[in-house]
């Protein structure tokens, strides 16, 4: 099998494409350590541009593309092992943004992965907690982003609970002050919403505990430098100093007013109001006194994720480990099919082009976890299981990633499934196809359970036939397996794939 550790430069990126903001962050590995050499911020705004089907308007999608290019041109050169993009709230919850994600990977020059709720907090708090010295207290972490709020517990580099809530500083604008006004009224209905949201989770945060409140990312830096050079707080954020700061918004009565905010700039005006009002009512639901301000967040989150895949630290193959032993499947059983599903492609991934790491990494995590539908029926457990793996939260997967596997656990018996493989983008279709056709044949030949039975077997392709070598005599030793591939040929004739055995 080739080497699966990638060549890499020294020079690594991240971009965050959130709701407000895109952020491109460059960093340069020295001695083990993450140094940033450079960071770009543009204010797009693209969950402020839904039309009423819930689709980012052309206008928004301007502003996106434009700053991508621009990202893309700074980007020029790094190999792709070397940056992740990510999408947040927007791009998972925009109605068919799967054009417009190929448009926004062409400008950028990157793949973009579409990240849940969960794993967004998860990055966050990976971030943060590399921006912070060790002191073994237990942390809550909180992000106020355009259009989500995520809230962490966690200890080190440790997360305890994490949840994303759909409020942010863009989202709530939109909702209570979208004509600009700045009423008691307005910001009432505000705190309300943002109590109603936190409800389902205020009794669980509180009876978790924690020590050390904390905020990241733009609006609460916003608002921490707002209080700062007003002098409404001595050091970091007040529950005092933002009901202070709700007084002086509502004075001020409308946000064409708020640039007399001292220390607010005027790329932050537009949702200031909202973002404040989020803050303000989670420091009530949750009874926060005060929180500091951390430097790190979802974008220094992606750059240490990096690094640990750079360096064979990838936290979704600890995910997959895991995911295999809550649902209590054969370890060892999996490790043949792995093993065996892995040595098939490496027969072929040069005539096939399937020579990457990640495609390696796929085939075998969907290995390992192929039959975790049998934990709600053996009937169509195949279907249970792909729709376990795409919908649960994995951590350090992608909401694609996720999709890929899925199709591969979902096709991996019984009749090809070749219309599934038209959900995918036209890129990964074939690919992730002929994955389907090892997964399948490595499954078939351990379909007994007993490994001692199989032996090396030997795959060639000429165009579209595969053509499988067994020892001599084994074959006819094994009938059963015999009848098994003789089954596989006539599914794989679906999709155009001659089989032969011999």
């Amino acid at each position: 099998m080739p080497s699966l550790t990638p060549k890499f430069s020294e020079t690594i990126a991240a971009v965050d494409l959130g709701s407000n903001s895109f952020h491109l962050i460059v960093a340069r590995l020295h001695n083990g350590e993450v140094r940033v050499v450079d960071r770009l911020r543009e204010m797009v705004r693209l969950g402020g541009g839904f039309d009423a089907q819930r689709r980012i308007t052309p206008e928004a999608e301007q502003r996106a593309l434009a700053c991508l290019t621009r990202f893309g041109e700074r980007l020029s050169g790094l190999p792709g092992e070397c940056v992740r993009a990510v999408g947040t709230n927007t791009l998972r919850s925009a109605h068919d943004s799967g054009p417009l994600i190929e448009t926004m990977e062409q400008a950028l020059g990157h793949p973009i992965s579409i990240v849940s709720g969960v794993e967004e907090a998860r990055l966050i708090y990976l971030g943060v907690a590399h921006s912070l010295a060790a002191d073994g207290r237990r942390r809550l972490v909180m992000d106020i982003g355009g259009g989500s709020t995520e809230l962490i517990i966690g200890k080190g580099f440790k997360t305890r609970c994490m949840q994303s809530m759909y409020m942010g500083c863009v989202s709530m604008t939109q909702a209570r002050f979208a004509d600009g006004r700045i009423t008691r009224k307005a910001v009432k209905r505000a705190l309300l919403d943002v109590q109603m949201e936190l409800e389902p989770v205020v009794t669980t945060f509180r009876k978790l505990g924690w020590d050390r409140p904390i905020g990241a990312s733009g609006t609460i830096r916003a608002v921490d430098r707002v209080i700062r050079t007003a002098e409404w707080s001595k050091g970091g954020i007040t529950l005092s100093a933002l009901r202070q700061l709700k007084e002086t918004l509502i004075e001020l009565g409308h946000a064409d007013q708020l640039n007399q905010l001292p220390g607010l700039s005027e790329e932050r005006v537009p949702v200031f109001a909202g973002g404040a009002m989020v803050l303000l009512g989670a420091f009530e639901a949750l009874g926060i006194e005060h929180m500091e301000v951390a430097d790190g967040a979802l974008r220094e989150g992606l750059l240490y994720e990096l690094v640990g895949r750079i360096r064979d630290e990838d936290i979704r193959s600890r995910s997959i480990d895991e995911l295999a032993q809550r649902y209590r499947l054969d370890s060892e059983h999996a490790a043949q099919v792995k093993k065996d599903a892995l040595n098939l492609l490496s027969q072929v991934a040069g005539f096939w082009q399937l020579q990457g790491k990640p495609w390696f990494q796929l085939l075998g995590w969907a290995a390992q976890v192929y039959e975790i539908g049998l934990s709600i029926a053996h009937s169509q457990y195949h279907k249970h299981g792909a729709y376990i793996t795409e919908y649960c939260d994995l951590a350090g997967f992608s909401h694609q990633e996720q999709k890929l596997l899925a199709t591969l656990i979902r096709a991996h018996r019984r009749k090809f499934p070749g219309a599934i493989f038209r959900e995918l983008p036209k890129a990964q279709r074939q690919p992730v196809q002929r994955l389907a056709v090892l997964l399948r044949l490595a499954v078939l030949l351990h379909r007994s359970r007993n490994s001692d039975t199989v032996p090396e077997v030997k795959l060639k392709i000429k165009k579209d036939t595969l053509q499988l070598r067994f020892p001599d005599g084994w074959l006819e030793q094994h009938p059963l397996t015999y009848s098994d591939l003789e089954q596989e040929a006539a599914y794989l004739g679906v999709v155009d794939i001659k089989l032969i055995c011999n």
